[in-house]
Formats: C-alpha cells, sequence, structure tokens
C-alpha cells in the first residue's frame, strides 16, 4: 500500500503539498521550497521546474482564480486543497510555460488527482482543465470590466489584491501602476556580489566565463552581476569557497550610502540573514569592527556560517533586541529595518497576499522604535543609514521626516557621490522601483549626527 506521504511525488506534486501549506500557514515559500529540496532526491531540472512552478502560481494566483473560477461547477473557494491547486499548477503551466504541453500538464494534474482523490475527482479537474484550454484556443477568457471597476480589473489581470492597486493608483497613476505590477510578476534575477577579499573584478569575470555561465555586468555597480540563465549556483565550488554572494544590487546602495572605511567600528542592526554585514566587511577590507545584532539566535547563526564562508573576520555577532540595545556609540550605523517588503514582490510573491494596509502601521511603529534607539548608537560625527525593501512612503521618507524633526542633533545628507543620480529623489533620499530602475524596490537615507 502506497503511504500518504509517498502521493506527492515529481515536481508538480511535491508543488500542490507546498502550495497547500502556504494556503494554511505563515510560512514563507522560499523555507517550504527548501525543506523539500534538501529532503527529496529531484533532479537539477526537476528543482528548477518546481521552483518555477511555485512561485509562478503564487505570483499569479488570483488571475489564475478568476480563470478557474469561471469554469468550475460550484463554489470555488470551498474546493478541497488538492483539487484547487492542482488545478492552478496545471493552469499556470498552461498560460506560462511554453515548453510543456498543454496535454501534459493537464494529464498530469489529473493522474495526481486520480492518485490522491480519486476517478470522480480527477474527472472534474479534466473537465475544467480542458474547457479552460478550448476557450483560450478559440476566444480570449474574460475578466472584470475595466470601465466599470477599474481596481478589480487592474488586481485580477496583474494579479495583486485591490488595497495595494487602490493605493498604488492614488499615489502613482494608472500608467505607473500598470508597469509596476507588470514589473512585480517578472521572474526574479540572479545577482551576485564578487567577495574583494578573495578576489578581484577580472579574476571573477574569468571565473563566470569559465563555469560558461551567461551573465552581464551591473549598469551601475562594480561588484555586481547579473546572471542571465537560471542555475543552482550554490552548489558551484567557488560560492562554496567564498568568492561570492547572492545579493540585488538595491541591497548593496544602503552600505555604499554608510561607506565604511578599514578600522571604523560599525553597527548593523537587524542584522540578519547579513548580505549588508558581509559587503561592509569586504569594504572594510577585514580591519576594524562591526557588531552584528538581531534578537534571533537562529538567524545569527545561520549568518555566522555564511560569514566563515566568506572568510570574514572582524564581525561580532549579539543576541540583542535592536529597539533597546545599549552599547558604546559607533562611527557608523546601519539600521536595515523590518518593513512590508513591498519593493521584493518579484522574489517573494507570496508577501502582497500575507500583507495588508494594517501591516504597514504596525510596522511604522516599529520602524519608529528603531530608528530612535538606533542614533544613541551614533558617535557625534557619525554616520546613520536607515534602509528598507518596501516602496511605501509612510516607512520610508514619512519615517525619517518625523526622525528629523524630533532628532535636531541629526541632519540629512543629500549628496551621494558614490550613487547614480538616477537613484536620488527629490528628498536627497535613495528611491528604487521595479519598473523603473530593473532591480529591486527599495529605499534609503544618510543621517549624520552633527
Amino acid at each position: 500500500m502506497v503511504e500518504f506521504k509517498d502521493l506527492y511525488t515529481g515536481p508538480r506534486g511535491i508543488a500542490v503539498k507546498i502550495l497547500n501549506r502556504v494556503d494554511r500557514t505563515d510560512a514563507y515559500l522560499d523555507k517550504l521550497i527548501d525543506v523539500e529540496l534538501k529532503h527529496g532526491d529531484l533532479s537539477s531540472a526537476d528543482k528548477a521546474l518546481l521552483n518555477e512552478i511555485v512561485h509562478g502560481v503564487i505570483r499569479w494566483k488570483r488571475k489564475l482564480d478568476w480563470i478557474l473560477r469561471g469554469f468550475y461547477r460550484g463554489d470555488f473557494s470551498k474546493c478541497i486543497p488538492n483539487l484547487k491547486n492542482a488545478m492552478r499548477v496545471a493552469l499556470y503551466q498552461v498560460l506560462f510555460l511554453d515548453n510543456i504541453p498543454n496535454y501534459a500538464a493537464v494529464n498530469e494534474a489529473v493522474e495526481f488527482v486520480k492518485k490522491i482523490q480519486g476517478e470522480k475527482s480527477a474527472n472534474l479537474v479534466n473537465a475544467v482543465l480542458r474547457n479552460i484550454i478550448k476557450t483560450l484556443e478559440e476566444s480570449e477568457i474574460r475578466y472584470p470590466d475595466p470601465n466599470e471597476d477599474t481596481v478589480n480589473y487592474l488586481g485580477t489581470y496583474y494579479s495583486h489584491p485591490n488595497w495595494l492597486v487602490k493605493r498604488w493608483l492614488k499615489r502613482y497613476g494608472q500608467e505607473f501602476t500598470e508597469k509596476l505590477m507588470q514589473e512585480n510578476n517578472e521572474r526574479p534575477k540572479l545577482t551576485l556580489r564578487y567577495n574583494q577579499l578573495l578576489t578581484d573584478r577580472d579574476s571573477f569575470i574569468k571565473k563566470l566565463e569559465e563555469a560558461e555561465l551567461r551573465f552581464r555586468p551591473s549598469k551601475y555597480f562594480d561588484h555586481f552581476f547579473i546572471l542571465l540563465n537560471l542555475t543552482n549556483i550554490v552548489d558551484w565550488y567557488y560560492f562554496q569557497q567564498g568568492y561570492f554572494s547572492i545579493q540585488d544590487e538595491s541591497a548593496g546602495i544602503p552600505v555604499l550610502l554608510l561607506d565604511p572605511k578599514p578600522g571604523e567600528t560599525v553597527i548593523d542592526l537587524c542584522a540578519a540573514p547579513g548580505g549588508k554585514s558581509s559587503y561592509i566587511a569586504e569594504l572594510m577590507e577585514n580591519k576594524g569592527k562591526i557588531y552584528a545584532i538581531d534578537k534571533y539566535a537562529n538567524r545569527l547563526a545561520l549568518m555566522k556560517k555564511n560569514i566563515e564562508r566568506l572568510k570574514i573576520i572582524n564581525i561580532e555577532f549579539i543576541v540583542g533586541d535592536s529597539e533597546t540595545i545599549q552599547m558604546e556609540p559607533a562611527d557608523k550605523v546601519l539600521l536595515d529595518a523590518p518593513c512590508s517588503g513591498l519593493g521584493v514582490l518579484t522574489k517573494k510573491p507570496e508577501i502582497k497576499w500575507k500583507k495588508d494596509s494594517e501591516d504597514i502601521n504596525r510596522l511604522t511603529n516599529i520602524q519608529t522604535r528603531l530608528i530612535n534607539n538606533a542614533a544613541k548608537l551614533v558617535k557625534p560625527g557619525g554616520i546613520l543609514v536607515y534602509s528598507t525593501c518596501t516602496i511605501e512612503p509612510e516607512e520610508n521618507f514619512d519615517i525619517v521626516k518625523k526622525f528629523l524633526e524630533e532628532h535636531p542633533e541629526f541632519d540629512l545628507i543629500k549628496e551621494h557621490n558614490n550613487i547614480h543620480s538616477d537613484f536620488i529623489d527629490e528628498n536627497g533620499c535613495i528611491s528604487l522601483f521595479p519598473n523603473l530602475h530593473g532591480m529591486d524596490g527599495s529605499f534609503a537615507a544618510k543621517l549624520i549626527r552633527l
């Protein structure tokens, strides 16, 4: 007799298993996928397909559900998870994966459902999917009328929640909002930052070429390279030996604003998973001292392993709450604050379904407490950089503006010679948007203690 756990096999079956868990828990997508990849025996191609399907279904969930709801007999919202997610997986392949024939996507879904739910459910899935394919071949799927309900149309067609569409329409207008949502739905790029402690730009380029990896240098930053083909890069010898990190260009900007120098003392608050700490250490040439603060010991433990991989020796790890921790003031302090993450929806599409406007209000209170405490840790004449990976003003310049009103001993630095002028907004801060800059949305402000 086949055990229940063995029914979720192959990339599509495991995708359904993961999607079932996403629907009923707050677990983050990447963690669920990592568990399956570590304990499964999938080939490299199947791992790539699993990753593509799960992220794709989450990214396009609202659009997929709109189509399925129109062909499903009954209340689709009450459809049992195995059926619902099997149909989502199949429909995603039909709509977005040209290299998989429609009949193969349908047959896989039907056989999976038959195995796990029985013949009757399999027949239902077969009928729904084949009717959708027939309609796609003969005509177009009908969406909400854009003239009658613009928000609902845009939210459905571009698969974003209505509350977010409303916010962005009000702030940016329709053309900008559509382009932003289009960019959010693109597959994410993989960006590498070479480790200056172990290699140089020319040597790293040579290593990429020898591995026959397709890439392009960043248009803006010497240390970053964008891969043009998906690959399991963490298995590469040079990754394991610490020659590079995986980090979006936008995540490097707060470190460049901080401009750490060899021999300085730096505090990195909310430091895990540690990409910014490692970049700081590389720019400091392993000289001086970095205090990496995070309140979760398990996250710091993972960060420590990565720091050891990169051969970094000047970081001290401290388990502590960045809202309240007291330390000797440092030359420079980086606060990469917890935020809504609405600038990184290409990489973490589940965020748009898990967050709402109330989360933003809650986060602004946390961000205010964090920056107020960070201010106490900066020496006179020292630098504080506040950054987020969101594009929401309440979490970005509004926090900085309020902080400056309450802290006259700080001033905002608006001149940034090492940052491209395209990234500097009207306030003298860094504001990045996926649709404008081709990288994750983010914000950063540089403050000096007078």
